[in-house]
């Protein structure tokens, strides 16, 4: 594919998105036990579940459920009764649940402790953004790729919801079936919101106070998004072009 028309492309859906999905709006109290999310990178009521784990600064364990894939729609049918998506399991309440606005609704009740703000509740407001959004990305991120390779275990990604080059990489991971924990680096102060290039030039000494922001300057001595960890292979790296690549190469 064409990296450079993607990317525009991505930002064009980013900006759909009315800015959902990048700061740390909530922040919540993480889970003891890893959340599980059952979805599909390009589905916009996923999108929304997604944009609100950012809010609340919540790491999940996705499973990829593109349409024609194989590996976890028959999971999803046979803990909630059917194949319809996005599915939340949460292993700490056995709370099981379809429809996005009810996961955000519990998402933000139970670990947000407090309702879910009124801008999630209108999908007046929410769902057309999402669905431009979907629209703007042509299909990416709905559809298995078929014959591919499964991780034996779940990748790891730094990401937050709105990053135009994170989403490439979540749509691959998508298509290739490939669970991954997405680690949350939504912007939580303003040096965040600068380019890592100039905020490394202007701000050699930036401090980030996110929790997953300080593990990547911890693992990997900077902060950009995204970046892949790869516990089967001991591969990790950043630039989405590059992700995708390893991607295809190694499970493609």
């Amino acid at each position: 594919m064409n990296h450079a028309f993607e990317v525009a492309t991505s930002l064009l859906a980013s900006v759909a998105g009315q800015g959902r999905g990048i700061r740390i709006g909530s922040a919540g109290r993480q889970p003891e036990e890893m959340l599980e999310i059952y979805d599909m990178e390009g589905c916009p009521f996923c999108r929304v579940v997604r944009e609100a784990l950012t809010d609340l600064d919540i790491d999940a364990l996705i499973y990829p459920c593109p349409k024609n894939g194989s590996v976890f729609r028959p999971l999803v049918e046979r803990l909630g009764g059917k194949q319809q998506f996005p599915f939340l399991f949460d292993p700490n309440t056995d709370e099981a649940m379809y429809e996005s606005a009810d996961i955000v609704e519990y998402l933000y009740s139970t670990y947000g402790n407090q309702p879910a703000p009124q801008r999630w509740k209108l999908k007046a407001m929410r769902t057309p953004a999402s669905f431009a959004a979907s629209a703007l990305r042509r299909g990416r991120g709905v559809r298995a790729d078929g014959n591919v390779r499964q991780a034996e275990q779940p990748l790891e990604l730094f990401s937050f919801e709105a990053s135009p080059f994170a989403r490439l990489v979540r749509e691959r991971m998508t298509e290739l079936e490939l669970p991954h924990i997405l680690r949350q680096v939504g912007r939580d102060q303003p040096a965040d919101w600068l380019m890592p290039p100039m905020r490394r030039k202007l701000m050699p000494d930036y401090q980030p106070t996110q929790r997953n922001r300080q593990a990547l300057i911890e693992r990997a001595g900077r902060v950009a998004v995204p970046y892949l960890i790869d516990p089967n292979t001991g591969t990790e790296l950043f630039e989405s072009k590059a992700i995708i690549e390893y991607l295809d190469r190694t499970y493609g």
